[in-house]
């Protein structure tokens, strides 16, 4: 019985790459939209049509205001690196990522809002 299980076991182990062929799932693997979630820690930020100063502003978000994100870009301007984050909320746009404090979920960056609301100030 031993050996016979043993013939079997490297039989199958011989079998190659063509006998076997690789097959890629049916469904795509998951992606997630949101990369994170970002809390205004300034007065106000403007959210823009693309990621540029010059660009178009769409409106703006307050302090403690709670913004998913979608995208993080690096653009050079005016010769120095400046990073921008594309978000959803209100608007769908770009912001500076430099007046936002970011998360990993949500439930973190609404407790960091409330800590704002009260007068504390984010870490």
């Amino acid at each position: 019985m031993l050996v016979l299980s043993l013939t079997i076991l490297l039989g199958a182990c011989k079998r190659g790459p063509e006998e076997m062929p690789l097959v890629p799932p049916v469904t795509p693997p998951l992606s997630r939209s949101v990369i994170g979630y970002g809390v205004i820690s300034n007065s106000y930020t403007h959210v823009q049509n693309e990621p540029a100063p010059e660009s178009v502003s769409l409106g703006y978000l307050r302090r403690g205001s709670v913004a998913e994100i979608l995208e993080r870009r690096i653009i050079t301007t005016r010769g120095a690196p400046e990073a921008w984050i594309r978000v959803n909320t209100t608007y769908r746009g770009w912001i500076k990522e430099a007046g936002v404090q970011i998360y990993d979920n949500e439930t973190q960056a609404m407790t960091a809002s409330e800590s704002l609301s009260s007068g504390q100030e984010l870490r």
